[in-house]
């Protein structure tokens, strides 16, 4: 693989700094260097740093026949999205819960009709699982496009241990065909399918002992993930479902406080990764997170298409200490969206985050959120080359200009993957 060379970077936002997640001020940090340059080798970045500088290193002068040399002109450079909250694997769009929605239908009164998650599952048990792959690739391949790098992607649409362990398989097959990095995440505990409706502790038992253990020894997923709702889950069968996964190896992480409260205090034991939504999280409970390293996944797309008059309490959660991150939560449901871009705008606009915070929470706490921290989400020596290069001069345009795909590049591994005929002006 040749060497690859960033050049004329308008601004580059580095997000260096110490390990761990950034949390309080440190989320606003960007580590931003203007005219920059980044050069990247063996699918890792070499160096950081003005482009006077680039252009004198003696290394560089002695290769320069074997770099390749790209100009950003003049554009603004991002270490590549890490989208830490996805559902790719389902098979159509709930159009019909769409419209029940608008003609003011809640969440719960949709899932009590027959729609929401439920009415997902009879597509993902009815397809094959090349057919389920190639849909969750079309959806990596669209990120892609728009910066992102680094997703997690959760099963959750099948509800029974055939369709579940499918749902993982095609995550698989689309991740080997997919240049960028896939988390899979198991969420056979998303409601309970209809079949188990009055047997709900048998579902949940099917759960921890044959889903969990062999979708762990088959490898099929890094974490296992619980919704903790009116109408899903109860705290102590998730506590259930968080035990056998850490007996079999596994992560943890949680969709908590939602629609509802929730003490999350009984899920710190088993040391989730990241605890989702959040919405209605207590004051208790922020301060118990405060310095912990569980990260606060914050999802605005799903409140903006539920129409919900609140938003996650993201200067709450900041101004405590406890890390804070973004991500799309794209699924048919509640969030049909794949464009970190679009986050942003709604993190700023409606959470009042700022710019930096927002890329921050996007980018390097989304990989924390994933526990890939040490090689993701900052343009650092060292870390993968996982990069996007947007055509703007100044980097909070990308929350600025919403509705629209301001990416004009993007490189994983050091190798560039999307091009498009955008112009800085």
């Amino acid at each position: 693989m040749p060497a690859l060379l960033l050049t004329n970077i308008g601004q580059l936002v580095t997000l260096q700094g110490p390990p761990g997640p950034r949390r309080g001020r440190e989320l606003g940090e960007s580590g931003l260097i203007d005219d920059a340059a980044v050069l990247c080798h063996g699918g890792r970045i070499v160096s950081v740093g003005k482009r006077r500088d680039a252009e004198r290193d003696s290394w560089l002068k002695f290769h320069k026949k074997t770099v390749q040399e790209v100009d950003c002109r003049g554009g603004v450079v991002l270490p590549g999205f890490v989208d830490s909250h996805t559902h790719p694997g389902f098979a159509a769009p709930r159009l019909v819960d769409f419209e029940q929605r608008i003609a003011g239908a809640t969440y719960e009164q949709i899932a009590e009709a027959g729609g929401g998650i439920r009415s997902s599952a009879d597509g993902v048990r009815k397809s094959s699982r090349r057919a389920l792959a190639k849909k969750i690739l079309s959806v990596l391949n669209e990120m892609t496009a728009q910066g992102t790098t680094t997703v997690e992607a959760k099963s959750g649409y099948g509800l029974s241990l055939e369709a579940e362990l499918k749902s993982l398989e095609s995550i698989r097959e689309a991740a080997r065909e997919w240049p960028g990095t896939v988390a899979p995440t198991l969420l056979g505990a998303h409601v309970v399918p209809r079949e188990y409706l009055h047997r709900r502790e048998e579902y949940v038992r099917a759960i921890c002992e044959e889903t969990i253990p062999q979708a762990a020894r088959r490898k099929l997923a890094q974490f296992v993930d619980v919704f903790i709702e009116r109408g899903a889950f109860e705290m102590d069968e998730a506590r259930a479902v968080f035990a056998a996964a850490r007996k079999h190896g596994l992560g943890t992480r949680a969709h908590v406080c939602q629609l509802s409260a929730a003490k999350v205090e009984p899920l710190l034991e088993f040391e989730p990764a990241s605890l989702d939504h959040m919405d209605h999280v207590s004051d208790d409970d922020v301060r118990m997170l405060a310095g912990r390293n569980t990260m606060a996944t914050l999802l605005p797309g799903a409140n903006y298409f539920l129409g919900l008059n609140l938003y996650p309490p993201a200067r709450k959660l900041i101004a405590a200490g406890v890390p804070v991150a973004l991500a799309t939560d794209y699924n048919p449901g509640s969030s049909p969206t794949s464009n970190m871009q679009f986050v942003l705008s709604l993190a700023c606009t409606q959470m009042k985050m700022s710019p930096g915070e927002a890329i921050a929470a996007a980018t390097i706490n989304g990989a924390h959120a994933l526990r890939l921290g040490a090689g993701k989400g900052s343009v650092e020596a060292g870390k993968d080359a996982d990069l996007a290069v947007y055509a703007v001069r100044d980097y909070r345009e990308i929350a600025y200009w919403f509705g629209s795909n301001l990416c004009g590049m993007t490189i994983i591994g050091g190798k560039i993957r999307e091009l498009s005929d955008h112009e800085c002006v």
